[in-house]
C-alpha cells in the first residue's frame, strides 16, 4: 500500500526531531539527515512507519544531494502516496557584528543555512520530476530573514535568501506539470539550543539579547513539539504553497 514519504534536515534535536517523531507516529517513511545521530523514538511505531537515519554534514552540501538524488530515483514513486522535503538544518553563528566574527564561521553558517536547501531542492525536484504523488518543499525560515537585527546579519542574509529561493522556486514549479508546492515557512519562537545561544550572548556585540531573554522569560516560546505540531498543520493544509512566504503565526 502506498506511504507518505518526508525528508527532514537537522533531525537529531530540537524542531527537525521534533518533526521527525510526530511524521512516524502518523505512520511516514521520513528520511532523515542530520550531522548527529536520529535514533528511533522510545515508543513502537505504527503500521508503515519507518525511519531511514543518514548523518551527513550539510557544510558539505553538494555530496549530500547527490546522495539524497541518487537514493530518490532508486525509490519506487508508485509506492509513494505524497513526498515531501522539509530543509530544517540551520546554524547561527556566533552572536556579533559581521566585522568581528569568525570568516569560516561564517561561511559555515551559510553553507548549512543556504547552500544546502538550495541543493537539496535541487535534487529533489528534478528526483521526483515525474513522479504522479504531491510534492512539497518546504524551506524553514525565520522572522529574523524579515526583520533585520544587529550581531545576526548571517543568520539573517540565510533566511531571507531562503524566502526568495521559495519565491523563484513557486513561479518555476507552477510551469511544470505536477509541480511542486513550495513555501518558506518561518516557524514562530521555539525554545531549543539556537534560542540559548542567543539568550548568552553578550550584549555589548548583541543589543537584541535583552529582547530573546524577554521573550524566554514571559513564556512566549514554543516547545519543539509544539512548533513541529503547528509546522506540519501548515505543511497539511489544502492552500499550501498559495503563499510561498509564509509564517504560523499569521494562519488562520
Amino acid at each position: 500500500m502506498p506511504s507518505a514519504l518526508s525528508i527532514v534536515t537537522g533531525s537529531s534535536r530540537g524542531l527537525g526531531r521534533a518533526v521527525v517523531d510526530q511524521l512516524l507516529a502518523r505512520g511516514e517513511r521520513v528520511l532523515a539527515i542530520s550531522r548527529g545521530p536520529t535514533t528511533l523514538p522510545a515508543h513502537p511505531l505504527p503500521p508503515g512507519a519507518e525511519l531511514i537515519a543518514w548523518q551527513a554534514d550539510l557544510a558539505e552540501p553538494a555530496a549530500v544531494a547527490e546522495r539524497l538524488g541518487a537514493w530518490l530515483r532508486a525509490q519506487d514513486a508508485a509506492q509513494i502516496s505524497a513526498v515531501s522535503l522539509i530543509n530544517n538544518a540551520g546554524v547561527v553563528s556566533a552572536p556579533a557584528p559581521l566585522s568581528g566574527s569568525d570568516i569560516h564561521d561564517l561561511q559555515h553558517a551559510l553553507r548549512v543555512g543556504l547552500e544546502a536547501p538550495l541543493l537539496l531542492s535541487a535534487a529533489f525536484l528534478r528526483a521526483t520530476a515525474a513522479w504522479a504523488c504531491p510534492r512539497k518543499l518546504m524551506l524553514v525560515s525565520s522572522g529574523v530573514g524579515r526583520r533585520a537585527i544587529a550581531g545576526s546579519a548571517t543568520y539573517g542574509a540565510a533566511k531571507a535568501g531562503m524566502d526568495h529561493l521559495a519565491r523563484a522556486l513557486a513561479l518555476e514549479e507552477a510551469q511544470v506539470p505536477n509541480g511542486a508546492r513550495v513555501v518558506s515557512l518561518a516557524p514562530g519562537v521555539i525554545d531549543t539550543d539556537m534560542q540559548l545561544r542567543l539568550r548568552s550572548a553578550d550584549p555589548a556585540v548583541f543589543p537584541e539579547v535583552v529582547r530573546f531573554r524577554g521573550l524566554k522569560d514571559g513564556g512566549h516560546l514554543d516547545s519543539p513539539p509544539e512548533a513541529a505540531a503547528k509546522l506540519l498543520r501548515a505543511l497539511d493544509r489544502a492552500d499550501y504553497g498559495d503563499q510561498p512566504v509564509s509564517d504560523v503565526r499569521e494562519l488562520p
